[in-house]
């Protein structure tokens, strides 16, 4: 009889436990919801300031402005952390056109993000379309003086956008190099977008450490742009195509993250991040990648301050900087915590936009993976259903400690690469409840996370 009293306690007590944590989470989307600032805060960093590429005049003043902001929520801490940027600035807009007889057929294109540029009067040179850097190769001395098409779309059968993504980016981000090692003269990329439209995205390329002679010019077309053109390659033989960019990198120049801290009650030592990058391309305003995440991870400060709650473990938010051509920033906070042996617990990071949230991608133990999906009944009401093992975050991948856990926010990604990298990535993309839902979501698994040791 004693033991059957005793296990209705604990019954009695899990279910007490259960309701206050129910109900402190509805009281953390209510906040979210009526209350947060992040919206506000997402106009001003697109619309006041707009794009920041890494060592622009717009990334210094969302330094500036991200710093004045947390110091208005009374963090106990809010600082700058010292890092060195590429400064790689796009100049004029690229042209590009394809010479049929006497015809000249324009194209919207852009500069691959690090790209050298073009000559003062451009490049012209016979076109040649290939659907892999594999196949390039193969071709060998038939790359030599020409310009290397890339089209390989993303894969639209996979329903997880990223993965169809992850699919073809190798052709934006190494192809430049690989053609250039073979003499090619330069490159033109499909820009990865699951739909037909005429915006060319951009995004980094890579030359890594082969010799300035074989660093060639890389340009993005727009899909339906990659669409014509290669129905003109199969149509005309040796069709030339000429583009202009006078892309240019300026060195490295000093620059930051931006971090903000509320001390933990208990355990000060352990540290639980969240956070997003800064930075951002320079053809839109970086709305959703990755103002909306830089917003959402300052609201989960704000949203636990406003409802009253101390954290046990220390909680900081960090804007990363220059995660879109070279993460210096994350290598940098990592270099630094480890440096000075901090211990982090939990590193959580925004990045897949502002869109409906669905869950997170976890980065875990077994014991770990299996505690989180633990209070997946908690989310349910909120929609949130997804916990899945995977990737947490380009920008907290350097943090290193012996028992972290990696999260990364799954917001709803069907609509995510019609705006990444590209002119439309601008603040009218947000939803406002969407953006004010995933910090919520992020928030209240900070509040669990923060509640329950884990194993």
């Amino acid at each position: 009889m004693k033991k059957l009293l005793f296990l209705l306690m604990l019954i009695g007590i899990s279910l007490y436990g259960q309701e206050k944590d129910s109900l402190m989470l509805q009281k953390i989307y209510t906040s979210a919801l009526t209350q947060s600032q992040c919206y506000t805060w997402l106009d001003s960093l697109s619309n006041k300031i707009g794009a920041r590429l890494s060592g622009s005049k717009g990334a210094a003043l969302a330094v500036a402005y991200t710093q004045k902001e947390m110091k208005a929520l009374g963090l106990d801490r809010v600082y700058l952390q010292e890092v060195m940027v590429p400064k790689w600035v796009r100049g004029p807009k690229e042209t590009a056109y394809a010479l049929v007889g006497q015809q000249k057929i324009e194209f919207p294109i852009c500069a691959l993000g690090l790209s050298v540029g073009t000559s003062k009067n451009g490049l012209t040179a016979p076109i040649i379309e290939v659907k892999s850097i594999e196949e390039m190769i193969a071709l060998g001395d038939r790359i030599k003086g020409k310009i290397v098409f890339y089209n390989r779309p993303m894969n639209p059968e996979f329903i997880e956008t990223f993965q169809a993504y992850g699919s073809c980016v190798d052709q934006r981000s190494s192809g430049a190099r690989e053609a250039g090692i073979l003499g090619a003269l330069g490159v033109i990329v499909r820009s990865m977008n699951l739909r037909l439209d005429d915006l060319p995205h951009t995004g980094m390329t890579n030359y890594k450490d082969i010799p300035a002679a074989q660093r060639i010019p890389a340009a993005a077309i727009s899909t339906r742009g990659a669409e014509q053109l290669s129905a003109l390659i199969k149509a005309h033989q040796n069709l030339s195509f000429y583009f202009n960019q006078q892309c240019v990198y300026e060195g490295d120049v000093l620059s930051y993250n931006v971090i903000g801290e509320i001390k933990g009650s208990e355990h000060p030592e352990n540290i639980m991040v969240v956070g997003g990058h800064l930075d951002s391309w320079d053809l839109g305003d970086g709305a959703q990648d990755d103002g909306a995440g830089c917003v959402q991870s300052i609201a989960v400060l704000e949203l636990l301050k406003k409802l009253h709650y101390t954290p046990k473990n220390t909680l900081r938010v960090v804007l990363f900087m220059n995660e879109e051509n070279g993460i210096k920033g994350a290598l940098k906070y990592g270099e630094e915590a480890q440096l000075k042996k901090e211990n982090h617990i939990l590193a959580m990071e925004s990045d897949s936009g502002g869109f409906s949230p669905r869950g997170f991608s976890i980065d875990a133990s077994e014991a770990q993976y299996a505690k989180i999906v633990g209070w997946k009944s908690l989310f349910e009401p909120y929609l949130i259903h997804v916990f899945q093992k995977g990737h947490s975050g380009t920008d907290v991948e350097p943090i290193a400690s012996e028992n972290i856990v990696k999260v990364g926010l799954y917001p709803d990604s069907q609509r995510y690469f019609d705006y990444h990298h590209a002119g439309n990535d601008r603040f009218d993309a947000v939803n406002k409840r969407e953006l004010e839902l995933g910090a919520a979501t992020m928030t209240a698994l900070v509040y669990l996370f923060d509640k329950y040791s884990m194993p």
